[in-house]
């Protein structure tokens, strides 16, 4: 996915008021529907002189709310239309500055590097858990508890959640993650690795420390009580001493969790 800054900055006050109304609404609707009635944007936004119509317009041109009219007229937020009422968010408190480059994807997340005012680069991570099969992803995870009403959009907040709390938790307790900075819905802002992801790696000079290394934090977790469950060579990261950094932590539960077993 690419992010189009230039269309971020042109949106207006408005067009963010809309944008948040349509997500609070998303709250309210069946999951199976994900679509907020046109009537209640229109009620709640209140805007004068067919305003609201305006800028709904407006977010469906730039793709950031979806129009639907198959049972009702309505609308439903884009991935992208999410995406930048995260960044919205981080960006009015000073965590960052502008977004750069994408550099990392995988299946549930994507990551870009962002710069503050003064110049220092941090990675946002955002999560992109069941945007496309949202069931499969929730029966396989542990974040719903006894819910049983969800959508994408709750199950990514829930995962930034996690994520940065573990992250925060670790480095406390001396592992060596990235610094968690700062989250908003499903957007995860930490300090950007410098290293590579293990499975890159083609040569090292002590392949016997490292891997010592690497068994040493997964017994270490598990002496915290932790079982990270995905520690592998993409979760893994390397830098250029040799230095071993662990990251990806939405699925990490207790050794005592049931899906914990060897």
């Amino acid at each position: 996915m690419f992010l189009d800054m230039e269309g971020f900055r042109s949106l207006s006050k408005d067009d963010f008021r809309v944008l948040t109304i349509v997500e609070m609404g998303l709250r309210n609707v069946r999951p199976s529907h994900e679509i907020v009635p046109s009537k209640l944007v229109h009620r709640i936004a209140s805007l004068r002189h067919g305003g609201t119509s305006k800028v709904l317009d407006n977010l469906h041109l730039h793709k950031l709310l979806h129009h639907d009219s198959s049972k009702y007229d309505g609308f439903r937020l884009t991935d992208l239309g999410y995406d930048y009422l995260a960044i919205k968010a981080l960006v009015n408190r000073g965590v960052f500055a502008s977004v750069g480059n994408k550099i990392g994807e995988g299946k549930e997340s994507e990551i870009f590097e962002v710069s503050r005012e003064d110049g220092t680069v941090l990675a946002m991570k955002l999560h992109q858990l069941g945007r496309t099969s949202f069931r499969a992803v929730a029966n396989q995870r542990d974040y719903l508890g006894h819910r049983t009403s969800y959508n994408w959009l709750y199950l990514s907040r829930l995962a930034a959640t996690k994520e940065f709390a573990f992250m925060k938790a670790l480095e406390e307790h001396g592992f060596p993650v990235p610094n968690a900075v700062d989250y908003n819905r499903h957007c995860v802002i930490m300090s950007l690795v410098q290293g590579y992801p293990l499975a890159q790696v083609k040569q090292m000079q002590n392949p016997e420390i490292v891997f010592e290394r690497i068994i040493g934090l997964l017994v270490r977790l598990a002496e915290h009580g932790l079982i990270h469950c995905d520690y592998n060579e993409f979760n893994i990261m390397i830098d250029d001493d040799e230095k071993v950094t662990i990251i990806d932590f939405p699925q990490m539960v207790s050794v005592d969790h049931r899906n914990a077993q060897m």
